[in-house]
């Protein structure tokens, strides 16, 4: 019988506070795609840092294809026949998209000098594998983001690695991109290759694996064919709980301000290559979402509002007043707060502690002649933990050793700090498990419930249509559709998300509203 590809017996890692890992043993067979799911900090990026080198474990062994190794870098782990795909890409953004792909293996033509034209021939053809029609000497930083992704894909298939680590590998990517990686992993299961597959989109795991192992507060809890579990008893491992009906629709509540003006209204904002012609209004106590594929213009639209990038034309208004919003600042002015797509580029600061981190946009009121108020700031911010339940209840613990899920309630926190009326929140459970995206959509309802308006962005329909009262379908930088009604499904969405279907072909739904009147 062939050795397991990768088999860890025993791992456990601490760190100062913290049980990342105990006594974790995981066997993927050759292969095999085997997928690897939690909750936020249940031990699966601890356990893969370990396989590929980043950390050391305290305890416990690895064997590669039957033989012991020890890795001491990832350069290690690389030799021994391990590649990872991280969820933070890892590109060269000053370097050519071949130049990535070949990075610390390229082959020179003579000592120092590299083959500029062989990089490229054999770039075309690991890009042509993933199904991405660039050219390789084009610089990545001009690519977008889910072609970044592919890159990096493309990077680790040049590794001719056995064993592959991809974590949230379709995390940026479209439904036709997704597609397009599942073909590759099936190749790969064809040759042989091992696939070590974190995601938290669990239908995915249905789709493309194999096997799965649930890992729930850094210890294994079991290990099954896909074939022999449902979803519902992959969350409730996950979570310890179950979490059936969380994406039952709410009802739409009653306006709170019925003869007012909106709480936020948006009209014929435009800017040259991005949007034109967008038009909506945001009651109080209201969640507006917002849906559309990848490029559909949806988070230019919510930098616009919120001041991050210039508009051509158009208006905002608040409370029925025009505002003019030259930068973040006019913004919060304003009584709005925006929590941006990629919390890790634009949302934290990683090497500060999560007090820092959560006064960061307040501390105009946290300070007095220019210093900060520690003692009010600390109060303040254990507060907001508490309520928010960011883990573990501890202000001075680093930003950067949070899971993804409390990262992303500290940095909703952040904002709640500055008292908004109007809450921005693009991709707000994007990267989470299952748990956390729970707990978020239930804040996102209660902050509904206090008075507050929302204008959410979301990729996942299911989570848009149990949060939102309205959603509003974007494609190519135009409005298609404002849908609400309790029949609403996600077909109807995406015909206006995939089609040109202009908003006025969609009077009729529009007129639909989920639970009652929209005053």
């Amino acid at each position: 019988m062939a050795p397991e590809a990768v088999d860890m017996r025993g791992i456990s890692k601490r760190f100062p506070g913290v049980q990342a890992a105990k006594d974790v043993t995981l066997q993927v067979r050759q292969g095999e795609i085997h997928a690897l799911v939690g909750e936020n900090g249940a031990g699966k990026s601890t356990l893969m840092k370990i396989l590929a080198g980043v950390y050391g474990a305290d305890e416990g062994e690895i064997l590669v294809g039957g033989r012991p190794a020890v890795f001491h870098s990832p350069i290690d782990a690389i030799e021994a026949g391990i590649s990872t795909i991280y969820q933070e890409l890892m590109l060269c953004s000053n370097l050519s998209v071949g130049a990535n792909i070949f990075l610390g293996h390229e082959r020179a033509y003579w000592p120092g000098f590299v083959d500029e034209r062989e990089v490229r021939r054999r770039a075309r053809e690991y890009l042509e594998l993933v199904g991405l029609t660039v050219d390789p000497a084009t610089p990545v930083r001009l690519l977008s983001v889910a072609q970044q992704q592919m890159v990096e894909i493309a990077r680790a298939l040049s590794l001719d690695t056995g064993v592959i680590i991809m974590d949230e590998p379709t995390a940026t990517l479209s439904e036709r991109e997704t597609t397009n990686l599942f073909r590759v992993l099936n190749l790969l299961r064809q040759r042989g290759t091992s696939v070590v597959y974190i995601s938290h989109r669990l239908e995915e795991i249905f789709q493309i694996a194999d096997r799965v192992t649930v890992m729930r507060d850094g210890q294994v809890v079991g290990t099954a064919a896909v074939s022999e579990m449902t979803e519902d008893r992959l969350v409730e491992m996950m979570v310890g709980r179950s979490l059936s009906g969380e994406y039952e629709k709410r009802p739409r509540p009653a306006p709170r301000r019925p003869r007012q003006a909106p709480l936020l209204e948006v009209r014929g904002l435009m800017r040259s290559g991005y949007f034109h012609e967008i038009d909506f209004s945001l009651e109080a106590g209201e969640v507006l979402g917002f849906a559309g594929l990848v490029g559909a213009g949806r988070t230019e639209v919510m930098r616009a509002i919120f001041g991050l990038d210039p508009i051509e034309a158009g208006q905002v208004l608040r409370d029925g007043a025009r505002v003019y919003l030259r930068g973040a600042a006019d913004a919060i002015r304003h009584g709005m707060a925006m929590v941006t797509e990629d919390r890790k580029a634009d949302g934290l600061f990683p090497n500060w502690v999560v007090r820092q981190n959560a006064s960061s946009a307040n501390l105009p009121r946290l300070s007095r002649f220019g210093f900060v108020r520690r003692g009010v700031e600390g109060r303040a911010v254990q507060r907001l933990m508490r309520d928010l339940d960011v883990r573990p209840h501890n202000p001075e613990q680093m930003m950067a050793n949070l899971s993804g899920g409390n990262q992303q309630k500290a940095i909703i926190g952040r904002w709640l700090l500055t008292e908004p009326e109007v809450l921005i929140l693009d991709e707000p459970t994007r990267g989470v498990d299952v748990g956390a995206k729970a707990e978020i959509r239930r804040l996102i309802r209660r902050l509904a419930a206090d008075g507050k308006g929302v204008l959410m962005v979301s990729s996942e329909l299911p989570e848009l249509l149990a949060t939102a009262d309205r959603i509003v379908v974007m494609r190519e930088g135009r409005i298609t559709a404002q849908l609400s009604g309790s029949d609403v499904t996600q077909e109807e969405i995406m015909t206006y998300a995939a089609t040109a279907t202009t908003a006025a072909g969609s009077e009729l739904a529009k007129n639909k509203e989920f639970g009652g009147s929209n005053g």
